[in-house]
């Protein structure tokens, strides 16, 4: 919930989202390799093999990222977490398509209710950025697919979370380099990177924001293998209603319309109702057949 307020806190500071993203992928790895050296963590050595197949995890991981703080550079963070809640739906057709089933219809209503709380919100808000809005749809789909991947190469592949992470930042160097060249974000963004490292402010939040991204996917990778895609999307609805609530308080950008916060409290009920189906679903004993 804190990293959506320390990225747009740092966005609006400094708006080279392609080239935060390289920072903390750097130190991801690093971090990964010099504690396996230390003896720290059990991750395993670097594998051609491996980061083939884990490629695909990496390429759409990227993508989610960026399309996500792209969108956070024109949208509130209220209707940010709105549109980012309609990755359960995502991750319902992939895996209706994937053979998974068709979802009940409980399930159904309450993912048509958080898409109808979109709209609404949508139409209510005055603050409306045909750009952002694009980028945070991109990013759900984005984040739909890698988690699906995440969830699949953790029990093909039977990798850890630190694993995963390791080669997921070694993977992004090349996409990410990419990036920050062909939008033109460098070597403008070093410049400033330097130039605003004397603002102490600033640092602490950089500094946040990069330990908080590790923090972040650990606990993501580790949720998605553990448990699986799903029940991550679940954990985001749910810390989506406090991060709501707290976006109309903290960074501004957020200009109160009846519309708005009547498509928000629809989207969070829809949220809330499909966590608890999900949950309930989960929860059921396992029926055993005996011969």
């Amino acid at each position: 919930m804190s990293m959506v307020f320390i990225n747009k806190a740092i966005l609006m500071q400094y708006g080279h989202s392609m080239t935060l993203l390289i920072l903390q992928q750097l130190v991801t790895s690093l971090l990964i390799h010099f504690g396996r050296v230390m003896g720290y963590t059990k991750s395993k050595g670097f594998d051609t093999m491996t980061a083939k197949k884990l490629f695909p995890v990496s390429f759409f991981y990227n993508a989610n990222v960026a399309f996500a703080l792209a969108s956070l550079k024109g949208v509130n963070i209220p209707m940010y977490i709105a549109l980012k809640r309609l990755t359960p739906l995502g991750v319902l057709v992939a895996g209706f398509f994937s053979g998974k089933g068709r979802p009940s219809i409980q399930v159904s209503l309450s993912v048509i209710i958080i898409a109808a709380g979109v709209i609404i919100a949508a139409l209510g808000d005055f603050s409306f950025d045909l750009f952002g809005y694009s980028m945070a749809l991109t990013s759900v789909f984005f984040q739909t697919t890698y988690l699906v991947l995440v969830e699949k190469s953790g029990a093909e592949n039977r990798l850890s979370s630190i694993e995963i992470m390791f080669y997921n930042s070694c993977l992004s160097f090349p996409f990410l380099l990419f990036l920050i060249i062909a939008t033109g974000e460098f070597p403008n963004s070093l410049s400033l990177l330097f130039a605003k490292a004397n603002s102490l402010p600033f640092l602490v939040i950089l500094i946040l924001s990069l330990v908080m991204g590790i923090i972040l996917n650990f606990t993501m990778f580790l949720c998605t293998i553990v448990n699986s895609a799903l029940t991550t999307t679940i954990v985001g609805v749910l810390k989506g209603v406090a991060s709501t609530t707290l976006g109309f308080i903290l960074l501004g950008g957020v200009q109160v319309h009846a519309l708005n916060v009547i498509g928000l409290v629809i989207n969070t009920v829809g949220g809330v109702w499909y966590s608890y189906v999900k949950y309930k679903q989960k929860s059921k004993p396992q029926k055993i057949c005996t011969t």
